[in-house]
């Protein structure tokens, strides 16, 4: 079947469908995946390269044109729609309503939500701060200057503006606190609440944290942390045994819970 003659045939077709579902079928038949104006392009292989470049300018503007001419018979047949349901009378205010499908928190959100509030009636405080961090609170403010090896642990998303200042030889906007990045760790709260903040601390620091990483079955470039400080007179690791061990139990619905401790080696530590 000819060009023209697709497009003939089509626009007649669109006219004269007096229903959405029978446009929808006018639609499927010409411009579907399988329709024929998309059958037109499996015999671009017996021509030569010029004339695949006229026939397929061709093809798409017809395929252009019919597809606005779909658009507005439907908006047309839309309206017809809702002005005939208008028409039929108004609405039966005893028949039982849609029932709306109420959404349910993120396992993350929930599991976030039930930390905090165990760690708060432990008598903790919950603090906060930006995902976006500067190089100094991030890194420097924590004893991890920029030589220092244990920044190798660390896949860092910086910012694209700082490689654009670079690239041009020019310092970043901020001067005093380094470049900017995505968080790696929630570290960077508690140097930011000890700024303002004098002993005793008691905090849990919960957030989003980003590392540039393969993503495997435990590894992803975002994931969540919670960390804890704790800044008084007579601190010691029996303290933080003690709170962990409560924690877990709460968070297990008061089961009796054995925990232990392992030494591991953290350089940035």
């Amino acid at each position: 079947m000819e060009l023209e003659e697709i497009k003939i045939n089509a626009q007649e077709a669109i006219a004269k469908a007096d229903t959405i579902e029978q446009l929808q079928a006018v639609f499927r038949d010409y411009l579907g995946k399988k329709g024929l104006v998309a059958k037109t392009f499996q015999d671009f292989g017996s021509f030569a390269l010029e004339q695949r470049k006229e026939i397929g300018a061709k093809i798409n503007v017809i395929k252009k044109e019919l597809e606005e001419l779909y658009l507005a018979k439907e908006k047309q047949l839309q309206e017809k729609a809702v002005k005939q349901k208008a028409e039929q009378g108004s609405v039966d205010i005893a028949l039982p309503a849609i029932k709306a499908r109420p959404g349910t928190l993120h396992p993350i959100t929930q599991t976030r939500r039930q930390a905090e509030e165990i760690f708060k009636s432990m008598g903790f405080e919950v603090a906060a701060g930006p995902e976006v961090e500067t190089e100094w609170y991030n890194f420097d403010a924590l004893n991890i200057p920029e030589w220092h090896p244990a920044r190798d642990m660390w896949d860092t998303f910086w910012l694209r503006s700082n490689q654009k200042a670079e690239a041009k030889n020019q310092k970043p906007k901020v001067k005093t606190e380094g470049r900017l990045l995505l968080r790696t760790h929630t570290s960077p709260v508690q140097i930011r609440y000890m700024e303002k903040h004098q002993p005793p601390i008691k905090i849990i620091a919960p957030g989003r944290v980003f590392r540039y990483e393969a993503t495997d079955a435990s590894h992803e470039i975002q994931f969540y942390q919670i960390e804890g400080l704790m800044v008084d007179k007579d601190i010691s690791v029996a303290n933080f045994k003690a709170i962990i061990q409560g924690f877990f139990q709460k968070f297990f619905n008061n089961k009796m819970i054995k925990i232990r401790l392992r030494p591991s080696y953290f350089p940035f530590t």
